[in-house]
């Protein structure tokens, strides 16, 4: 996932998502306890389930890199759904706050006041551009194409203020060094 995708995920969410031996404690309360489903699902034998949570000290054994990252995947599928697609649909419905650290400009001599420069833009975005974000992003689209969709949306919100100014200007996202949402 890219900073785009984890901003999104991060403000669909209200809690931390579990990580460590929570975060497979989280999975067998999600299957109700079956060391099997629990296999099933993170592509392991039953027995391998079993030594990762067996309370005897010496059977004991941690997950290698490998199943901690198909943990921390499955619990992040798993992990607040309803609160997931409420927030999902209020910033359908009522937009987000968009937080970035972008370089900005126009395309000008050395030494300019229009040269290209960090900036920091906090931004309330519409509904439509988070429909727009969320269908890109259920569709597989990726990094790239969700920051030409944020970047159309910054240019006629921040800079072309919905048409009544900038008229032809060209925005494109370049050194993103941080982009974040938040639902409210």
């Amino acid at each position: 996932m890219g900073k785009i995708s984890n901003g999104i995920e991060r403000a669909l969410l209200t809690r931390p998502v579990p990580t460590g031996t929570s975060a497979l404690r989280f999975l067998m309360r999600s299957e109700k306890g079956s060391t099997r489903k629990v296999a099933r699902l993170l592509g392991v034998s039953q027995r391998t389930v079993q030594r990762w949570v067996t309370k005897r000290p010496g059977a004991r054994r941690t997950p290698g890199p490998l199943q901690v990252r198909a943990i921390e995947e499955a619990v992040l599928a798993r992990w607040q759904p309803r609160i997931r697609a409420r927030r999902r649909a209020q910033a359908e419905a009522e937009g987000f706050v968009f937080h970035t650290r972008a370089r900005f400009g126009f395309a000008a001599p050395a030494g300019s006041s229009d040269d290209p420069r960090v900036r920091w833009i906090t931004q309330d975005l519409p509904g439509e551009v988070a429909r727009e974000l969320f269908a890109a992003r259920d569709a597989g689209a990726g990094e790239q194409q969700q920051k030409v969709i944020l970047a159309r949306a910054l240019g006629h919100s921040y800079f072309r203020e919905w048409g009544r100014r900038a008229h032809g200007l060209h925005i494109v996202f370049s050194d993103v060094e941080f982009a974040d949402f938040s639902i409210d």
